[in-house]
């Protein structure tokens, strides 16, 4: 029973950082209809702006994190004026591979001005507690409050904030939003700054997580991709429940079927979140809390 409590504890937090991972896609896509694969090369770069500004610079940690995410928030707003907006009206197709390529560069860029890995300074240190049993330690703890933290911003964000409203006007439909005078740009801006936002901070918790920083950052984003389609395109609550259905299944799939189960090879914990995330999609194609479309005819 410990271990089971252990490993959910673990993959609680694990999915905290998928979940944030995977609001930065639904953000994006809510508002502008854009899958947007960019969003692991913004966690990537959050995570080394935010060792930059905090180790290289020597600023207290959550000056240079706050200070990562204006960084990105402005990054993300120029690459949506300069190349995404250009592509509006034009196939899905096309604009999810400027997306690819914006990653790519990315990361190019990453490789230029950061060549090794590095260690993120670590506010928090290694103590512990014991609950039962059960081990939780301070990363794990933070990992999952600056979660809660960010969901409960979106939440007040989307509910009060005249932005927010706008935004879901938007993203139900933007000829009725035009029609009341909301600028359709500024709330496709809007989403692409709070989606840089959000990578910052999914960025420095993965970074917190394995204990370093490196250009793999942006691959282990990506594996939040499934909790993304798990929970629904659209759907914020999906993204959040999503991430923590995708890290439970990695963890648990660690601690119990790939010790038991061998011939299934190294790294299936990996391949496991996919399986899930099929295995959903064929019983709710638009996923568990994704919305329907609904069309004239």
């Amino acid at each position: 029973m410990d271990k089971f409590l252990n490993l959910l504890v673990a993959g609680t937090a694990l999915g905290s950082i998928y979940a944030l991972v995977a609001l930065g896609f639904v953000v994006v896509f809510k508002s502008t209809g854009t899958i947007n694969f960019a969003h692991g090369g913004f966690v990537l770069l959050g995570a080394y702006l935010t060792y930059n500004y905090s180790v290289t610079w020597d600023l207290p940690f959550i000056v240079a994190m706050l200070m990562a995410m204006a960084t990105m928030a402005i990054l993300a707003v120029i690459l949506e004026r300069l190349v995404l907006r250009k592509l509006v009206g034009q196939p899905a197709f096309t604009v999810i591979m400027v997306t690819l390529g914006l990653l790519i560069l990315i990361q190019q860029v990453q490789q230029s001005i950061w060549s090794t890995e590095v260690l993120l300074d670590d506010p928090w240190g290694t103590d512990q507690w014991e609950l039962g049993g059960v081990v939780i330690t301070q990363v794990r703890f933070f990992t999952v409050l600056f979660a809660a933290i960010v969901v409960l911003g979106f939440f007040l964000f989307f509910r009060f904030s005249a932005w927010g409203v706008a935004m879901r006007a938007a993203a139900i439909d933007q000829e009725a939003a035009l029609a009341q005078g909301i600028s359709v740009a500024r709330v496709f801006a809007i989403s692409w700054a709070i989606a840089g936002v959000v990578a910052v901070v999914a960025g420095v918790m993965l970074g917190a997580d394995s204990a370093s920083v490196n250009s793999t950052l942006s691959f282990s984003a990506l594996r939040a991709f499934p909790a993304m389609i798990l929970g629904g395109l659209d759907s914020p609550l999906g993204a959040i429940v999503g991430g923590v259905v995708i890290g439970v299944t990695e963890v648990m799939t660690t601690g119990y079927i790939e010790p038991n189960a061998e011939w299934l090879g190294q790294g299936f914990h990996s391949v496991m979140p996919f399986v899930v995330m099929i295995a959903i999609l064929v019983l709710k194609p638009t996923g568990l809390f994704g919305s329907r479309a609904v069309e004239r005819v």
